[in-house]
């Protein structure tokens, strides 16, 4: 069902502030709707934290946030696409539909495994030192 432009801004916004809002509120929005949004969250701050702990360098920085960053970053887009999917069926069961979120969580999988590998690299020898 369109939008009546005189009920919504249509308009592209202008202002940097405003866009960084706009970014903030989606930001918002997948973390208080989206439960595996909540957890990856969650398991990200564990990994940084961890990362404190075992005094990470400057190259285990960089992979270790590069890993947690990405699978926040496409968590964000598998519930985009989920979201637009369902915007176009009417929240109705169609099989390119159930295609399109199915791939799209098998991103976010694929992500979480790489973040997986990346950690047990990082962690694992710095773990195995303490016995």
């Amino acid at each position: 069902m369109p939008m009546d432009s005189k009920d919504k801004n249509t308009e592209k916004n202008k202002q940097f502030i405003t866009s960084i809002e706009f970014a903030f509120t989606g930001i918002k929005t997948v973390f208080d709707e989206e439960r595996n949004m909540r957890k990856h969250v969650l398991l990200g701050i564990v990994a940084i934290i961890a990362g404190f702990v075992f005094r990470l360098n400057q190259m285990e920085w960089l992979w270790l946030l590069l890993s947690v960053f990405l699978v926040w970053i496409v968590e964000i887009v598998n519930t985009v696409f989920e979201n637009v999917v369902d915007m176009f069926t009417d929240f109705h069961f169609h099989p390119i539909g159930k295609k399109i979120k199915d791939m799209a969580a098998g991103a976010v999988l694929m992500t979480a495994f790489f973040a997986l590998i990346v950690a047990a690299i990082i962690f694992i020898p710095k773990i195995l030192e303490f016995f």
